[in-house]
């Protein structure tokens, strides 16, 4: 299959232990539990015999069903390979989930084999048995010995037995069938377990619309104790793969359109300014057009879930993360409660389309600040830092937000008049005051007052004072030659810019908003009272202040009538003297509220809209610079951005949706949600060398990018599928994500959470190279950018944790068995973060850790999810098996073993690295992999060889 079922049961899983008790954990229901496999069986063989009489077989089993109606072999399942070994017992067990269409006329035939070698793909085929599903369910004790025929169906090649896997039974087995190097004695081969509810995930209200075709794994290993183990393994695909890039697609078209109309609504401009408005215009045009036709291409795909590595550079899915899924492991262990690890794998988020070759975004942009004045004075506009052109956005957005809800308010307070009712008065003005208030507090800034003026300069016919005063001059003296200099470069004379001679205190100047003011040629220019924003005298700024004043003079009013009604509603006496409010309000027949407010609320929508109309055009004229400035550059990288941005944001919506599903019953989990919010932990094992470089530095920029993304749970309207899937809305600088759950799930969260309570999502990014690539960057490269990723990250993690331990008792926090405190682990993270130590894992495994202990959301990344992530994650699988479960330490490899037992040859060269080895903890499970990894660095070494000899050939013969 495809690069994501590929790596099954390699990819596994971030670490929650439910603490809930068996009660509440089948009490969850239909809400949490997956549905259990309706049949799983264990393999074991007897008395095998192997092609070489004098040696033991390399015993492995391939699983393959016979469809009843197509009569076809369809391959299903394979277990490990136990070495030298005539009577194995397979720790890989098989699967039927409930989802897979099995009934007990299903066949499956099982095919021996012995592996002669592990780094070959030689097998020879030993025999086989076929049996159906009704007929292991109706064998006493639910267990099948099957004669394995040879080929020709006449020598018999030992048995093979069948048992099927049930909960709460026991069965007694020779452990020395399973590994020599343990004591024969006897142990359950099934564990026991609490009861758990079989519920049909598929149909599940909250998982169904969302995580779709599941595929699993079952294993069962051995505990300290003696005792066994149940492990099964759960991948799916997430539907939101697409389902957000595309919705994200859509708004920023919606974006970018509107940017347009706003331009357009600037109205008159003069000649150079409009030439800038076109050209800044005409890019947009070419970016809408752009994702229109993705949008469209997108639109096309049906039944897709997932984008497989191999299309990583295709341009019409360049918006979807690579390989996006989620993983489950859940552990069964004896008398205790089942326990789920969840991880979410996806690659690297970065733009393959576009290429590498100058670099990723965080380098991109770095260089782009830099150069972005020097094409400020090529484009003769004013350069603004992104500081600003962040203000002037979050202005126009504050005021897209607030002047509606304005509007709504309004129209409470006056149906709360209307009615008499004073309540409603009181929470109607309450509200009102509160929002009026936030919006003349944003519209005071002083960019705001600074664009007005820019605006007004900008347009056709404005002569400043200081050409006014020169023509004057001009014409006085009867030269007129710097005049007509004048009329020949537009740019001078405007706010921002000045002519090249005589410049006085009164000059306005070319700035650029960081303090650093230059003339129209760029020379640098110092001037008495300098202001950061372009100003001059001779522009009206009291107009603008009068007009935002307006709009408190107006709230001030409809705050006395309100007052003056309610008094006269308590006293129940006559109104007021007039005189008392004369010069506010106009007297009104006391005993229609409505009729006596609807003047004053009129005023005051009225001086609102003539605020926004004005501060609109002027924050779009900022923002009109800020385009002009980064022609063509600048829309190259938003593009840039927008496609690493979606690849991330689809994966932590993903991860979001997984583990607030798995919390939905625990009470400290949804209290941290809401009072603090989550961390969200990428793992990245990319190299800092080559393309992988910059895919890094994509990386750095879209999960950081993710801090400008919120969370919010809504009531479903309905208990549709379609009705259940999150929505996105927001604009560039700010998304939300809505996580509609179903009524009766929707009620069981806190008040602050169904009140609509935004939620927080802190992402870090911790990157550790570990293969060949990484080898090179350390010895002749430059690892400085993965060390400040590191550094950064952990202060950010640092920080969350201190927020967490102020505002939620530890108590909410998992309980795990091993009690290491969390600012121990903080301590040796920043002590692993500043150590100056090569492939430094410990980095990962020490977040990795923290992440599980503060209720985060786990991811681990490559370049496409599938090699290093399969050998990253499985060995964090196995670890915590061993840390939490008790895993013996004989079986750890085995084990080990097991989950990557379906890994190519090829995948694994790939992976290992002789300088890697605390990734694969005293590297046994992959011992046999070493002549692969060394045969592609010697290969790559012969390829330099003989590029060399050629050249010196060359060179020696001409």
């Amino acid at each position: 299959m495809e690069d994501g079922t590929q790596h099954l049961g390699h990819c596994m899983v971030d670490m929650k232990e439910l603490s809930a008790s068996p009660e509440g954990l089948s009490a969850a229901g239909v809400i949490l539990t997956p549905k259990l496999p309706q049949v799983e069986f264990s393999l074991a063989c007897n008395d095998l015999v192997a092609s070489g009489r004098d040696r033991k077989p390399n015993a492995l089993v391939q699983v393959a069903v016979i469809d009843p109606h197509k009569q076809h072999l369809v391959s299903h399942a394979c277990t490990e390979i136990v070495e030298a070994n005539k009577d194995p017992l397979f720790l890989t067990g098989v699967t039927f989930p409930s989802e897979y269409p099995a009934s007990p006329e299903t066949l499956v035939k099982l095919s021996v084999y012995d592996a002669k070698d592990k780094t070959q793909e030689s097998s020879s085929f030993l025999g086989s048995a076929t049996f159906s599903v009704g007929d292991l369910l109706r064998a006493k004790d639910e267990r099948l010995t099957l004669s394995l025929r040879s080929s020709d169906g006449v020598c018999t090649a030992g048995t093979v037995v069948v048992s099927r896997l049930k909960m709460g039974e026991m069965e007694e087995v020779d452990v020395d069938q399973i590994t020599t190097d343990i004591p024969s004695q006897k142990c359950p081969l099934v564990c026991e377990s609490a009861h758990h509810s079989c519920t049909d995930r598929e149909n599940n209200p909250l998982t169904g619309p969302v995580f779709k075709n599941p595929v699993c794994k079952v294993y069962r290993f051995q505990t300290v104790d003696s005792k066994w183990m149940l492990v099964r393994e759960q991948m799916e695909e997430c539907t939101l793969s697409f389902s957000i890039p595309k919705q994200l697609l859509a708004l920023y078209i919606q974006e970018d359109m509107s940017r347009v109309q706003d331009l357009k609504e600037l109205g008159d401009l003069s000649p150079h300014w409009d030439n800038l408005r076109k050209e800044v215009m005409t890019r947009y045009a070419g970016i809408i057009s752009s994702y229109q036709e993705t949008l469209a291409e997108m639109d096309k795909i049906n039944g897709c879930s997932f984008k497989p590595s191999c299309c990583k550079a295709q341009k019409s899915l360049e918006f979807i993360p690579i390989n996006l899924h989620t993983q489950r492991m859940r552990v069964t262990c004896p008398k205790k409660t089942d326990a789920f690890y969840d991880i979410v794998t996806v690659g690297a988020p970065a733009a393959h389309f576009q290429g590498f070759k100058g670099g990723g975004l965080q380098r991109l942009l770095s260089r782009y600040e830099a150069e972005k004045k020097r094409f400020s004075t090529a484009y003769q506009c004013i350069y603004y830092s992104p500081e600003h052109t962040a203000k002037a956005q979050e202005v126009l957005n504050i005021m897209s937000l607030l002047q509606p809800l304005i509007t709504r308010l309004v129209d409470q307070l006056l149906q709360a008049a209307h009615e008499h009712s004073s309540p409603g008065l009181r929470d109607a003005l309450k509200h009102l005051s509160d929002k009026t208030e936030q919006f003349v507090h944003t519209l005071k800034d002083e960019l705001v007052k600074s664009a007005l003026l820019a605006l007004h300069a900008a347009q056709p016919g404005y002569v400043s004072k200081n050409q006014k005063s020169t023509r004057a001059q001009s014409q006085h003296q009867g030269h007129t030659n710097q005049t007509n200099d004048q009329n020949q470069n537009p740019i001078q004379g405007l706010p921002g810019h000045s002519p090249p001679t005589s410049v006085t205190e009164t000059t306005v100047v070319c700035n650029n908003v960081e303090g650093t003011q230059t003339t129209a040629g760029g020379e640098p220019l110092s001037l008495k009272h300098q202001d950061t924003i372009p100003h001059h005298k001779e522009y009206d700024e009291e107009e603008w202040d009068r007009l935002w004043a307006n709009v408190a003079k107006c709230l001030n009013c409809v705050i006395a009538m309100v007052d003056k009604l309610q008094e006269e509603d308590n006293t129940k006496q006559d109104p007021v003297p007039e005189h008392q409010l004369a010069d506010v309000i106009t007297s009104h027949n006391p005993g229609d509220w409505r009729e006596q407010l609807c003047p004053l609320v009129t005023r005051l929508k009225d001086c609102v809209m003539e605020v926004v109309e004005k501060a609109k055009r002027a924050m779009t004229f900022v923002l009109l610079q800020e385009a002009a400035c980064s022609i063509p550059q600048g829309f190259l990288l938003q593009q840039r951005r927008d496609i690493v941005f979606s690849q991330a944001l689809a994966a932590l919506a993903c991860g979001f949706v997984m583990r607030l599903y798995a919390g939905m019953q625990d009470k400290g989990f949804l209290r941290q949600l809401h009072l603090v919010g989550l961390v969200a932990q990428f793992e990245s094992l990319l190299s800092t060398y080559s393309e992988e470089f910059g895919m890094l530095e994509d990386m750095e920029v879209g999960i950081s990018d993710l801090q400008r993304v919120m969370f919010k749970i809504t009531e479903a309207k309905s208990d549709d599928l379609s009705d259940l899937q999150p929505l996105v809305c927001g604009r560039r600088d700010h998304f939300t994500v809505e996580v509609p759950l179903p009524k009766l799930v929707f009620h069981t969260l806190p008040e602050e959470i169904k009140e609509g309570k935004l939620l927080r999502v802190f992402p870090v990014l911790f990157n550790v190279g570990i293969n060949e690539q990484q080898t090179i960057a350390e010895r002749f490269g430059d690892i400085s950018l993965q060390e400040r990723i590191n550094q950064k990250n952990f202060e950010t993690l640092e920080a969350y944790y201190k927020s967490l331990s102020e505002k939620v008792p530890l108590e909410c926090l998992p309980c795990f068995q091993t009690q290491t405190d969390i600012k121990e682990l903080l301590e040796t993270l920043g002590q692993n973060v500043v150590a100056k130590k090569k492939k430094n894992v410990e980095i990962l495994w020490t977040a990795g850790t923290i992440c599980r202990r503060l209720n985060g959301i786990r991811f681990t990344s490559c370049k496409s999810a599938k090699d290093r992530t399969s050998m990253s994650v499985t060995l964090e699988q196995c670890a915590l098996l061993r840390d939490e479960h008790q895993l013996s330490k004989d079986f750890f490899v085995r084990a080990l073993d097991c989950m990557r037992s379906r890994l190519t040859q090829g995948d694994i060269g790939q992976w290992e690295d002789p300088e890697a080895g605390a990734m694969t903890e005293n590297k046994p499970a992959s011992r046999h992999f070493y002549p692969i990894a060394l045969l592609l660095v010697s290969s790559h070494l012969l390829v330099v060889w003989l590029i060399l000899s050629l050249v010196f050939l060359l060179a020696k013969y001409q």
